[in-house]
């Protein structure tokens, strides 16, 4: 049996989100080239997944299928063995269908939501019955799946599923701190939301807003399989100065992994973790 750090760590990055504009942070990638090179470089920097939401090129948060289409086929032109990751989180005036548009580019890996949450003073809303829809119809086109939660009660939901034989184990999980409405960024909260899963879980870290740093390296030394980073969830790399891409956030992610005693993970290695045939 591998030790608790043993593995490499593989690095996700989320290159542009839906509720992130260019007053957050002016670097932020809209067009699809620019999500498309913004992830290449990426790539570059260490990234083993990217994690897509599509735009208008206005920085409109989209559901158009061919947006999708064309910033996938951009990445794997320009950096084939990065793994492509699609949000079905979409923006929370989108309908399910227009949120899971994504699948239709053939991503390696989709993400799907096992609860709904007030996000700030909207509500974000994913019935249970849309999280298994978009679960069914990612595996029957043969996608991964990573279950995105925001609060305990969404881990419970995800172990659930995972019982029920809803999603295939072992289970890929993101847990994610420091949304408002969801559960808060601190020790405390990275260990209650571990407490449900099972140990063969591969879970990853993603950190909203100040706290980003001090997450990512508490993941680390707890073990995390894996974390995340970009522009979706920190505008800024230190305090009061903008991150200039998701290249240098990777970096930084990368830098830090490192200095902890762990290993990047290679495109290679990270299939090999995250089950991907």
């Amino acid at each position: 049996m591998s030790s608790w750090d043993s593995d490499p760590v593989v690095v996700t990055c989320a290159i542009t989100g839906a509720d992130v504009f260019r007053e957050n942070n002016p670097n932020i990638p809209y067009t699809t080239k620019e999500v498309a090179d913004s992830a290449i470089e990426a790539a570059a920097a260490g990234a083993a997944i990217a994690h897509l939401h599509v735009r208008e090129d206005d920085g409109t948060p989209s559901g158009r299928p061919e947006l999708f289409v064309d910033v996938i086929d951009r990445i794997r032109a320009g950096a084939p063995d990065l793994l492509t990751m699609v949000s079905t989180g979409g923006s929370n005036d989108m309908t399910i269908e227009e949120r899971t548009t994504g699948l239709e580019a053939s991503p390696d890996i989709s993400g799907v939501e096992s609860g709904s949450m007030n996000f700030g003073d909207e509500t974000f809303i994913t019935p249970p019955p849309a999280g298994r829809g978009i679960a069914a119809r990612a595996l029957e086109q043969g996608i991964a799946l990573e279950v995105e939660v925001f609060d305990v009660g969404h881990v419970v939901s995800a172990v659930r599923w995972l019982e029920q034989g809803v999603i295939p184990g072992p289970m890929r999980i993101n847990l994610v701190f420091g949304v408002p409405g969801g559960i808060d960024a601190s020790p405390e909260a990275l260990d209650a939301m571990l407490r449900p899963l099972p140990p063969e879980t591969f879970w990853t870290v993603t950190c909203i807003g100040r706290h980003h740093r001090r997450m990512l390296g508490l993941a680390l030394l707890k073990g995390a399989p894996g974390i995340r980073t970009g522009l979706e969830d920190v505008a800024y790399i230190e305090r009061g100065v903008h991150a200039p891409s998701n290249a240098a956030l990777v970096e930084m992610a990368v830098g830090m992994t490192r200095q902890l005693g762990r290993e990047v993970a290679s495109a290679e290695q990270a299939k090999e973790l995250l089950g991907l045939g």
